[in-house]
């Protein structure tokens, strides 16, 4: 019993600590997370692979958004520069669309001279997890075994984290033009975007729907 008033006070010291020391985890966790997002969007990897792969983002009747005709003009950059063979496109429809967005993407790169049997599209996936499993199914058919993936720069480290946990040996070649890279402000608010929907995705192992369309 003498030692119920000893335990009592010092209880409140203890909740502090511990309080504050997840408070300091968890700052740790972000920070880290946010410097990562930024350090690994600034590697821009073009070491020989067996395929480049654009990642989707919205089409408009078969026409790419600017978003995606970055991707696909860089990627057409790295075929050109002997990266690659083959640029696989990847992609599903959408609600009321009539074309995928990987056919968006292999219609964009063939009008501006890429060969038809140097571009695979692969018309699966809604958001990166999904288009990743198709690629990686595709890739034990096709014998590929390497990969240089093609997003956004603040997209890449997600990207590339989902491809080593599917199997898939990849790292990324971002663009460095269209609208996400085009003032600091949009910058620093995908890096928080991307940064956020990583942390969920280590947690939950799902696509990051509710951060938006452009990072699925």
């Amino acid at each position: 019993m003498g030692d119920r008033p000893v335990f009592w006070s010092m209880l409140p010291t203890a909740l502090v600590r511990l309080v504050l020391g997840a408070v300091l985890v968890g700052a740790l966790v972000v920070g880290g997370t946010l410097f990562r997002v930024w350090q690994v969007a600034r590697v821009d990897d073009r070491d020989p692979a067996d395929v480049v792969v654009v990642l989707g983002a919205a089409q408009y009747d078969g026409t790419p958004s600017a978003v995606l005709s970055s991707r696909l003009d860089h990627a057409a950059r790295l075929w050109r520069d002997g990266v690659a063979p083959v640029i696989v496109t990847v992609g599903g429809r959408r609600a009321g669309d009539t074309y995928t967005e990987a056919e968006a993407g292999r219609h964009y790169l063939t009008a501006y001279g890429i060969p038809q049997e140097a571009v695979v599209p692969i018309g699966e996936g809604r958001d990166t997890l999904e288009s990743l499993r198709a690629v990686v199914r595709r890739a034990g058919t096709a014998g590929w075994h390497t990969a240089v993936i093609v997003s956004d720069p603040w997209h890449s480290w997600r990207a590339r984290t989902m491809a080593d946990d599917l199997g898939l040996t990849a790292w990324t070649s971002p663009t460095r033009s269209g609208p996400i890279v085009q003032t600091r402000t949009i910058q620093a608010r995908y890096i928080v975007r991307e940064s956020a929907a990583l942390l969920d995705y280590r947690f939950t192992h799902a696509p990051a729907e509710s951060f938006g369309t452009d990072l699925g």
